[in-house]
C-alpha cells in the first residue's frame, strides 16, 4: 500500500524501511526503547505484522508497526514523527492511514501505550480501558535494552 500527500508518502513496503534511521531514533530519542539495540530492533521488525513508514522523497522521516492477527487484535506500537517534520499533521496522515487499511478495518481490539501522545489517538478513537478489570499485563522495563 502505498499512499501520497504532497511531497509525502506512507508505504507498507518493508524493502523501502531504513532500520538505521528507526534506530537512531527509537535507541536515542524515545522513551519507550531507549538503548535498544540493533538485533532487537531488527528482530521485533521481522516479527511484526505491518510497517508503516513515512518519508520525504525516498528519506524515512516516521515510522508505525502494527502486531495483528487480522481478526480480532491490533497493537500499535513505535509511532514516530522525526521532530524537524513535526507540526505539520503528518502524525495525524499517519495515524489516518494506518487506521483505513484495507486489511485492518475488522479488528475489533487494538491497543497502544503511551505516555504523552493521548490527545492524537483519541482522534482515531482509542480511549482508556473500557473494562480495565479484565486486562491484565507482564511487564519487564529491561527486557527491550538486551
Amino acid at each position: 500500500m502505498e499512499v501520497h500527500q504532497g511531497k509525502y508518502t506512507i508505504s507498507t513496503d518493508p524493502s523501502r524501511l531504513q532500520i538505521e534511521v528507526i534506530h537512531d531514533f527509537l535507541a536515542h530519542h524515545s522513551y519507550w526503547a531507549t538503548g535498544i539495540s540493533r538485533e532487537t530492533l531488527q528482530k521485533q521488525m521481522d516479527h511484526s505484522t505491518l510497517h508503516f513508514g513515512l518519508y520525504e522523497g525516498e528519506n524515512l522521516i516516521g515510522y508505525a508497526q502494527v502486531l495483528t492477527n487480522y481478526t480480532s487484535f491490533a497493537y500499535l506500537g513505535n509511532v514516530f514523527v522525526l521532530e524537524k517534520y513535526r507540526g505539520q499533521g503528518l502524525s495525524k496522515w499517519l495515524m489516518a492511514t494506518i487506521m483505513a487499511h484495507p486489511d485492518l478495518q475488522i479488528i475489533r481490539r487494538w491497543l497502544l501505550a503511551t505516555r504523552d501522545a493521548h490527545g492524537l489517538y483519541q482522534q482515531f478513537g482509542f480511549t482508556e480501558l473500557a473494562k480495565p478489570e479484565t486486562m491484565m499485563e507482564k511487564f519487564d522495563d529491561n527486557a527491550i535494552r538486551q
